[in-house]
């Protein structure tokens, strides 16, 4: 059964004493109506660099409610009734959402039917009465979600062998609900899965309930803190829930397919330690909960959805994998949860902050774990930094992705080296220094969005000078400036060039 979307908002009287004025200026304003009528909808965005119409302006969506029904098939749609809150920023006639690849049956805004239309991937809605700008609105879209993709435009559903998982990083979430898809504008997020008895259903944040009718059961849950849509995680399939406590009663929970239960778990228990180890690092957890989705799967990364990691079963069931580098991979995601989700990018130049962050932890990691130094593997990235911002543009000013390539902007200009600008940074203020920065970043920008610019002011605050002009070198730059303290670091030849970065979250 469907999920019924709680009452509407009660409208506003402001609505009440609008359509008084309407009629009054009815006369008068009949041309300008015919014109507004007239005007065909049109994609909008919000003038993201690389995704110029991800997200839409005029409003700011506070929460999002999706409802899915599976029917056992991961081939066949989902029904789907999301349910968005959101505060208008100016006045509107009409908004978008950005939505691609479902069926709409039907939209309402606060409870009243309202028209649509579609233009490009967007979802162009027009509300029965204009909105006022700083009003409370409610958007329901009763629609499909499919999961199946044409080969050019790949979506966020990821089918499973035995049910479906999300991926939507960076720019397919609204493949698989009607949102805002863009980074900047993130939201609290409450989901609701039905599926046939057999199957469990787990989504980002914890379960608040599961209802049992029919022969199918209704899953609930949800976060207390915002999420950007591109780390929306819902899970279907024949899984086992595994639960073990983190640092300070953390609940860690983990969903492995059931019959490779047995392999995962020895994996799976070093989550807890990996956390405690982060925590020593950069400070607290930021939310409510964590664990590993493994799926049965071939996707080529992994990524780091909030709360809930989606990890390819094969990469720790394959024994080509060293133990010491599956482990740093782990705590690749692992640290996305601070740099990424917690605080999230402001636009998607800045996803050097997030990988460039996910890959320096990793690699510490493996120096204190495993003997693999962090300076060998800078070295070697030095090595070929000139050859990446070539090919993928400098760390802050990425290339734009290729048509129908949603990994495209997940090169190693952002992998190792945006970690290669940390560690010319640490090299140039010091260890203590950074080490202050890192925690202040997380800290003072938890559950909220920031940009390169923010970072730049921080550390110049932290350490005590103008870090401006180094910066823009090592973000900007067509060439790598020199490695402070490193002066013997040289570019290196192609055909010496190290191992292309791994797949970690979204590398290609």
């Amino acid at each position: 059964m469907l999920h019924t979307p709680h009452p509407p908002t009660p409208r506003p009287r402001a609505r009440s004493r609008r359509r008084l004025r309407a009629a009054a200026l009815l006369a008068s304003a009949v041309s300008v109506c015919l014109v507004a009528a007239s005007a065909p909808p049109t994609p909008l965005g919000v003038g993201d660099r690389l995704f110029p119409q991800l997200g839409n302006p005029g409003y700011d969506v506070t929460a999002y409610d999706l409802s899915f029904t599976y029917s056992g098939s991961n081939s066949a749609p989902l029904k789907a009734v999301t349910t968005i809150d959101a505060r208008t920023t100016t006045d509107l006639d009409r908004l978008n959402l950005d939505f691609a690849h479902g069926k709409v049956d039907s939209v309402e805004v606060d409870g009243e039917p309202a028209a649509f239309a579609t233009a490009g991937e967007d979802l162009v809605v027009t509300p029965e009465d204009e909105l006022d700008e700083g009003e409370r609105t409610r958007i329901t879209v009763r629609h499909s979600s499919d999961p199946v993709y044409p080969e050019d435009r790949q979506g966020g559903w990821v089918r499973t062998a035995d049910g479906l998982a999300m991926a939507n990083q960076a720019d397919v979430a609204h493949l698989v609900f009607p949102c805002n898809d863009h980074p900047s504008d993130k939201a609290l997020f409450t989901f609701r899965v039905t599926a046939p008895d057999g199957l469990t259903a787990v989504a980002n944040g914890l379960p608040t309930g599961v209802e049992r009718s029919g022969g199918s059961a209704t899953w609930t849950y949800r976060s207390p803190h915002p999420m950007a849509t591109e780390l929306a995680q819902v899970s279907i399939g024949r899984s086992t829930v595994l639960h073990r406590a983190g640092p300070h009663g953390l609940p860690v929970r983990d969903v492995v397919p059931t019959k490779h239960r047995a392999a995962l778990e020895p994996w799976l228990e070093k989550t807890p330690g990996q956390i405690a180890w982060m925590e020593e690092k950069v400070g607290r957890y930021p939310f409510e909960t964590y664990g590993l989705l493994m799926a049965d799967a071939t996707t080529g990364f992994e990524l780091e959805t909030q709360t809930l990691s989606l990890f390819e079963r094969e990469l720790f069931t394959e024994p080509a994998y060293p133990k010491w580098y599956v482990e740093s991979i782990m705590v690749h995601e692992l640290a996305h949860q601070w740099f990424g989700n917690s605080v999230s990018p402001g636009t998607w130049s800045d996803l050097w902050l997030n990988e460039g962050h996910a890959t320096w932890y990793e690699a510490l990691y493996a120096e204190e774990t495993a003997d693999k130094t962090m300076a060998a593997r800078m070295k070697a990235a030095y090595g070929a930094s000139d050859r990446w911002r070539t090919a993928g543009g400098p760390p802050a000013a990425p290339k734009p992705p290729k048509n129908g390539s949603k990994t495209g902007i997940f090169r190693s200009n952002v992998y190792d080296g945006a970690a290669l600008v940390l560690y010319a940074l640490r090299q140039e203020i010091g260890h203590a220094a950074f080490d202050r920065v890192e925690r202040a970043w997380v800290a003072r920008n938890q559950d909220g969005t920031a940009s390169t610019a923010d970072f730049v002011r921080l550390a110049s605050e932290i350490s005590g000078r103008d870090l401006g002009g180094f910066f823009h070198a090592w973000l900007y730059g067509e060439k790598t400036p020199p490695m402070p303290g490193r002066p013997d670091w040289k570019q290196t030849p192609a055909a010496k060039s190290p191992a292309k970065a791994s797949h970690t979250a979204h590398g290609e």
